[in-house]
């Protein structure tokens, strides 16, 4: 096994911060020669660079676990302020899951009112709140544009690169930071910690130990196991005494178990111009407007994404969850009701539906599916359908199908700066913290301002060690 070690004990460098003895756990033991013995700027095999750092004295060094959005923006914070950082990633090229986000279009924030944009953390929002309040919507928006990205609100609000795509921001963003030294290292998996305290990671050429001053764990969610996110992080921190709250899906599908017959015909069709009824958070019923998708199992798509923690959590205390669909909100009951009443001759019931009210295909497909067939003859009782349709969900789909994922790291075991409190020097940023929120931009916002925090939370936390004497 190879160790990478950081040197201790430097003097102050002027300009940057001094580093003295920051290792979080424990120093290399005594015994121990290793096979490299680097500060980072040089990669692993670059004597010519150790030799060089050597004589301009190393500032500490943070290791960065994780190249999503959360982790690089550490490591950007980390940079600007003076250390040494390296960037640890499992996958072969860093940033996966975020250019999978990007396929269908970028959406990086949103638009809408402060108000309004923190109520979408839900029960987090308190511990959300004050990281939008350093790094919100619009301050993301310059960083963005920083990056030589231009971008745009869309109809919605939600806000996007001009041309649509993660790829570019993402090259651009890597450019920089490889330029201001970041030493970006794909291709190995977190272990958790040795004996000693240092960092394990499982790379290409076998298993290397890392001694860093500080550590950023940005390891992603649950969700979407094979580009990264697979939550394997969970026993090695629950085995350290740290608190995570169960990973569950979040932004997912759910679960109807529709007939054969139905699930032949319609899956894969889109319900368009529709709306669902809801309790929100104060026990008022409202109602979201949207559209969402029939898949061969149940559900998915937008309008149920923005319902979906809500839901979740209600099947799992009732064992169903049951919301009412609206085919046509733009049309009162009274005037359904009316529409359906009109005499309809040699009509069918499809033709009928068809020209009276406009229904159709897989609209009309549902109602067969889910209305008793007695029903239809009484246009009361056929309207009341249409109007408040009862959608029986029976379990959301599985963790690693969702967008994102709910549970992880309480924030009641980090500090103000994202620091463990149990774990000295140790950070936490990201999908890996136990929060959750809808699709729109929220979620990206996010991780990209508790990237933020967790980085610049490392630099003080380095700086307070450096100006602490010895004990």
């Amino acid at each position: 096994m190879s160790i990478l070690n950081v040197k201790q004990g430097l003097e102050a460098v002027p300009g940057k911060l001094a580093a003295r003895s920051f290792l979080p756990f424990a120093r290399k033991p005594a015994g121990i020669h290793p096979q490299t013995v680097l500060c980072p700027f040089g990669g692993f095999n670059s004597k010519r660079n150790f030799v060089k750092n050597e004589m301009k004295k190393c500032a500490p060094t943070v290791a960065v676990i994780g190249g999503g959005p959360a982790g690089l923006m550490a490591a950007e914070m980390l940079i600007q302020g003076g250390v040494n950082v390296v960037l640890y990633d499992a996958m072969p090229s860093v940033g996966r899951k975020f250019l999978l986000a990007g396929k269908g279009g970028l959406n990086i924030t949103h638009s809408e009112p402060r108000e309004p944009f923190l109520s979408r953390y839900g029960a987090r929002r308190a511990q959300i709140e004050p990281l939008l309040d350093a790094f919100g919507p619009d301050a993301l928006r310059e960083w963005v544009h920083a990056l030589g990205v231009e971008t745009f609100v869309g109809s919605s609000g939600r806000v996007f690169p001009r041309e649509m795509k993660a790829a570019p921001l993402l090259r651009a963003w890597l450019h920089r930071l490889r330029g201001a030294g970041v030493a970006i290292h794909v291709r190995h998996h977190w272990q958790g910690w040795d004996q000693a305290g240092r960092l394990r990671l499982a790379g290409p050429e076998g298993e290397i130990a890392v001694a860093a001053d500080a550590v950023v764990l940005a390891l992603g969610g649950g969700s979407w196991a094979r580009l990264g996110s697979d939550g394997a992080w969970v026993p090695l921190l629950e085995a350290q005494g740290i608190g995570v709250a169960p990973l569950r899906p979040a932004n997912c599908g759910f679960d109807v178990g529709w007939s054969e017959h139905f699930s032949t015909r319609f899956a894969g069709q889109p319900l368009k111009s529709v709306a669902l009824d809801f309790v929100d958070s104060t026990g008022k019923r409202v109602q979201r407007r949207g559209e969402f998708v029939v898949t061969a199992s149940g559900v998915e798509g937008s309008l149920i994404y923005a319902l979906s923690s809500g839901m979740r959590d209600e099947i799992a205390a009732n064992g169903v969850a049951t919301k009412h669909l609206d085919l046509m909100p733009d049309k009162s009951l009274e005037r359904v009701t009316e529409a359906l009443s009109r005499p309809r001759g040699a009509d069918s019931m499809a033709n009928h539906l068809r020209r009276k009210l406009g229904l159709e295909g897989v609209k009309v497909g549902l109602l067969r599916e889910l209305v008793a067939k007695a029903d239809f003859a009484d246009p009361v009782l056929l309207a009341a359908a249409i109007k408040a349709l009862p959608l029986r969900l029976v379990a959301p789909r599985p963790l690693d199908e969702a967008i994102s994922s709910a549970g992880g790291v309480v924030f009641e075991a980090l500090d103000v700066g994202l620091m463990l409190k149990t774990l000295p020097g140790i950070f936490c940023a990201g999908e890996m913290l136990d929060w959750e929120a809808p699709t729109g931009g929220y979620l990206l916002t996010a991780c990209f301002a508790s990237g933020r925090a967790a980085g610049l939370g490392a630099l003080a936390w380095l700086e307070n060690q450096a100006a602490t004497p010895a004990g």
